[in-house]
Parts: C-alpha cells; structure tokens; sequence
C-alpha cells in the first residue's frame, strides 16, 4: 500500500476513534492494520517527534500558536512531587475511607 493511503488511513482512524480494524474499504486506506502497523513502525523510528518539531517550529515562525486552547495531562507531563498535603476528608481514617458499621464513625 502507497504511504499516502496508509497515512490518509492513519488520519482517518485517529480523527474519528474508529478501531483499526474498521475503516471503511471503500475509502480507499486499505487494511487497518497495515495502517496501524505503519504507525507504529515511524513512532518508533522517531518520525512523529521529528514532524511535531518541525511544524511547531513554523508555526512559531509565523506566530501562528494559539496557547489558549492548550491542554495539559498528566500522561505527558509529570506532577510535581512534592505537593503540599491537604487535610483529610470527611470519613476518611488513616489512610482508608471509613464505610458504614466499621465502628470509625460511631461516637
């Protein structure tokens, strides 16, 4: 299959959440898998990481980043280790959540 299908197929099933083994034929992206397999294999040859960098890049250039629509997860970007302790909550016993009957709560 020609990059350019695999990666209209790529696009297609990551814009709409399709599974991969699921894109429509008639499209044209050929087999889902061949598409997911392709994927995978430039992630792990860096070609993602390098692509992101580059259109960053221009589009700094061009001052063409909208930051107020950004999002950061935790999946990317790590917590700060040490935060500051809160208070525990209501029903809360050294460490577990107090449960009715468990004898935490009787007064």
């Amino acid at each position: 299959m020609p990059d350019r299908q695999a990666f209209c197929g790529i696009l297609f099933v990551l814009h709409t959440g399709i599974q991969w083994e699921y894109p429509p034929q008639e499209l044209g992206f050929g087999s889902g898998m061949t598409c997911w397999r392709r994927l995978a294999a430039r992630n792990e040859a860096g070609v993602w990481d390098q692509l992101h960098a580059v259109l960053l890049k221009e589009l700094r250039s061009k001052n063409q980043l909208d930051w107020s629509r950004a999002v950061i997860d935790s999946s990317h970007v790590r917590a700060a280790r040490r935060a500051q302790k809160r208070a525990p909550h209501f029903g809360e016993s050294r460490g577990r959540r107090c449960a009715p009957g468990d004898g935490l709560l009787d007064a």
